[in-house]
């Protein structure tokens, strides 16, 4: 007896010897891939966690995290792909995604979904040309309204429309700004004696970080570029016109502060401030800034100036055309967006869902919006506001279709910056630099 009690160690070594050799031999039948990511060492360790998951799923397939930093990452890529050295598929910047694709970089994905019981929203597919899918976001997220309930109560006005039909136009948005808006004496714009150099309380603030002014072009009739995305039509009346509108909401309504667009921040240097009685924000900000803010918020639809309209985004994941595995990489993909895996982002209300099918069917429609920890409790507002408006408004902001927008975005941030100010109007600054904006697009 004792003598076997001395051989159990070695037994026992033995057989987890020969089941981690199976293990590894497992390992190295299966076909591997790589999977490019950015992010903070927590982030990986989550995103980790998820492909140990898939990895622990099925035996076919194993997926190895590359992390990359992402003020490296897209220079990175480059450099691997005129080494024909590039991952299999991974996250990518939205704005950057066009380029890959028009230099080759990318996987046609309009196959990957074959079979499923849903396809991604149509608003958040990359497009080539206006054409090809080459990449879908993980989610969807649009721009709306988000609204400070109690300063509306305290006015005696209604609320912001949630259903797309009841939409306020333009001038009754500003009209219902101008009431919201109070000087230090409890004056508005427009009464006697209104001071516009101390405001305690305005009425709106449409953000004008860059990306979001585009929607205003299309609600106004007209749009930045083409639908093949080659054109560049920011210099149209209707385009110059609607970044105007956003201007004099402060330089002559007064019923917006001045900002210059310098960050992404509208929501919460606003309503979530407690100093700004309505704006518009991406519906991420229901759970990265309003839910914690102590703000008694609502969610309603944009304005419109001609045409309802949204617009909808959220960062790719994508296939690249130099790998060997592109059935396996686009099957690892599709399985990586699905809702579950991300359920804590949905349910808290920083991301949207990805699928159809959670804008058109009950059940799962029902699932994120009355899921207990969703941040909007009032589920006919949720319903009108993030299903109804994306299904009947939600168009793709320009980087789904347009190469380069990284370069066009940023220069079009600067020169817009003496618009804010009331130094040059929207026209003289767009028409002054329409050549370099439209030259933006074409470089990679």
């Amino acid at each position: 007896m004792k003598r076997k009690l001395q051989l159990l160690p070695l037994v026992t070594a033995l057989v987890l010897l020969m089941s981690l050799t199976g293990t590894i031999a497992l390992a190295e039948e299966r076909v591997t891939i790589t999977y490019s990511y950015w992010g903070t060492p927590d982030e990986s360790t989550s995103t980790q966690a998820i492909l140990d998951v898939y990895n622990a799923s099925q035996d076919k397939v194993f997926v190895k995290l590359m992390n990359i930093p992402n003020e490296q990452y897209t220079t990175k890529l480059q450099t691997m792909a005129a080494a024909n050295t590039m991952p299999d598929c991974g996250i990518m910047n939205e704005n950057g995604v066009l380029a890959f694709a028009n230099a080759g970089l990318l996987a046609d994905v309009s196959d990957m979904y074959a079979g499923k019981d849903s396809q991604p929203l149509d608003a958040v597919t990359f497009k080539n040309e206006g054409v090809t899918p080459v990449a879908y976001s993980g989610c969807t997220e649009t721009l709306i309204m988000y609204y400070n309930k109690d300063m509306f109560d305290a006015a005696g006005l209604p609320y912001p429309p949630a259903k797309i039909e009841d939409a306020w136009s333009w001038d009754e948005f500003v009209e219902v700004a101008g009431k919201l808006t109070i000087d230090k004496d409890g004056k508005h714009p427009g009464e006697d004696g209104f001071d516009p150099d101390n405001i305690v309380q305005y009425g709106c603030v449409v953000d004008n970080w860059t990306w979001q002014l585009e929607v205003w072009a299309h609600s106004n009739g007209g749009r930045w570029f083409s639908p093949d995305g080659k054109e560049c039509l920011i210099n149209s009346p209707e385009a110059m016109e609607s970044i105007q509108k956003v201007a004099d909401l402060t330089l002559v309504e007064h019923v917006q502060p001045l900002y210059l667009g310098l960050a992404d921040e509208g929501i919460v240097r606003s309503v979530a401030s407690g100093t700004v009685a309505m704006a518009t924000g991406g519906a991420w900000n229901m759970g990265t800034s309003m839910s914690s803010s102590g703000i008694n918020f609502g969610i309603g639809v944009l304005p419109y100036m001609k045409e309802k309209v949204t617009i909808a985004t959220a960062g790719p994941q994508v296939v690249f055309a130099q790998s060997k595995h592109l059935a396996e990489a686009k099957e690892f993909i599709a399985w990586y967006t699905q809702e579950e895996n991300s359920w804590n982002l949905i349910q808290t209300g920083i991301w949207m869902p990805l699928l159809e099918k959670y804008y058109h069917n009950e059940e799962d429609i029902d699932k994120w919006l009355k899921d207990e920890e969703f941040p909007v409790k009032d589920n006919d507002m949720a319903r009108s506001v993030l299903v109804d408006f994306t299904n009947e408004a939600a168009i793709s902001t320009c980087w789904y279709y347009t190469p380069n927008t990284n370069q066009f975005i940023e220069l079009l941030r600067s020169v817009l910056s003496p618009v804010w100010v009331g130094e040059q109007t929207a026209e003289q600054v767009i028409t002054d630099n329409f050549a370099n904006l439209a030259a933006s697009i074409e470089d990679f």
